[in-house]
């Protein structure tokens, strides 16, 4: 059966670069440019629909991801993070067609930016503690909803993760490990809510090739980069994010 396909030449000029940015996210970077995926392909097609086409891609990289980075997972932490952000989602699924999605991603944008500004105005001290559990789960909370409604799960949980100053391998295996599961369980709402329809199926097809090709590129940028590299580029892909999702929520 040949599945249908969006054949707009400018979608694809936004959405493969999108897609290869999403597989380094996946295992190297995933508070940072991954988040800018969806955003990337707004430009082309709807946030929901944009969200619709990226899930089996996201699924391809999810299982990779979990491949490379097996041996290096926070399982502490993963199993403090998990229920969290599967609130989140619930919580997403039910709001989702009352809320629109571009505010929501300018939210996160903002509150992205806000935890930038804190970090430069307030860096961490060597001896500073991790932030208190509640803010944790609130924060992951709040990232398998922003996960559910915009692909952009990544800052929130980062504004907790992040100070915990965690190896480069172990932030990102964590990382991938905790939107696995989120990824996952969004299958069935998605169904549900009739985003899962044979074009977007066909047009993940089409960008399914690239999947591998951008989370052998983040494995390969993970295992060799320097600590400090890593949370210095990761915070630009923040802000990249921060600015990108405020414009879009914002100003139309």
């Amino acid at each position: 059966m040949n599945l249908p396909l969006i054949t707009d030449p400018f979608f694809y000029a936004v959405a493969v670069p999108a897609t290869l940015l999403l597989g380094i996210s996946k295992s190297g970077f995933g508070a940072g440019f991954g988040s800018l995926a969806v955003p990337l392909m707004a430009l082309a097609v709807s946030v929901p629909r944009a969200a619709a086409i990226l899930m089996p891609v996201l699924l391809l990289m999810d299982l990779l991801g979990l491949a490379a980075f097996r041996r290096h997972v926070d399982w502490r932490l993963l199993k403090f993070l998990v229920p969290c952000a599967l609130v989140g989602t619930v919580v997403g699924a039910l709001l989702f067609r009352l809320l629109d999605a571009r505010l929501v991603a300018g939210l996160v944008g903002a509150f992205t930016l806000l935890f930038l500004a804190q970090r430069l105005a307030f860096p961490p001290r060597p001896d500073s503690r991790p932030p208190p559990r509640w803010l944790g789960a609130l924060l992951t909370a709040t990232s398998g909803f922003t996960s559910f409604v915009a692909h952009a799960g990544g800052p929130p949980v980062s504004a907790y993760v992040i100070p915990m100053r965690l190896s480069p391998l172990h932030f990102t295996a964590t990382m991938a490990y905790l939107f696995f599961v989120v990824n996952l369980s969004k299958w069935i709402p998605y169904a549900w809510l009739g985003l899962l329809e044979w074009r977007n199926l066909g047009t993940s097809l089409a960008l399914l090739p690239l999947a591998p090709l951008g989370v052998w590129v983040g494995v390969r940028i993970a295992h060799r980069i320097d600590p400090a590299w890593f949370y210095r580029l990761l915070y630009l892909g923040m802000l990249l994010t921060g600015l990108k999702l405020t414009a879009d929520g914002f100003w139309p």
